[in-house]
């Protein structure tokens, strides 16, 4: 079983950034697939970003060029870097893993999940 461990949400206006952290302590992770998708009020889930073992990555088109996605292999933990944050930001954000090849960002490619970690961008 993968344990996902997400840290860094907040609250901050608009402009502003945030780093999330997923970290999967105890796990080779370096081979899966990570992604890290967000879930706002009353909406579906969605994909934001992904990296594969190669480091490939893909984002959502709503976030190029704002956010970064990036891991540390020796930590076992995964980065998701937020600048020019907008209120249209505003969810819980998830950390998942899965066995895909590539940098997926539909939901269903994953197969862990963690608990979520709450942003909220205010104007």
């Amino acid at each position: 079983q993968v344990q996902l461990v997400e840290s860094g949400g907040g609250s901050v206006h608009a402009g502003g950034s945030l780093r999330l952290s997923c970290a999967v302590p105890g796990y080779t992770y370096s081979t899966y697939c990570m992604g890290w998708f967000r879930q706002a009020p009353g909406k579906e889930r969605e994909g934001v970003a992904a990296i594969d073992s190669d480091e490939e990555t893909s984002y959502a088109d709503s976030v190029k060029g704002r956010f970064t996605i990036s891991k540390d292999n020796a930590k076992n933990t995964l980065y998701l870097q937020m600048n020019i944050l907008k209120p249209e930001d505003t969810a819980m954000y998830y950390c998942a893993a899965g066995s895909g090849w590539a940098p997926y960002l539909e939901g269903y490619e994953y197969n862990y999940w963690g608990q979520g970690t709450q942003v909220t961008v205010s104007s």
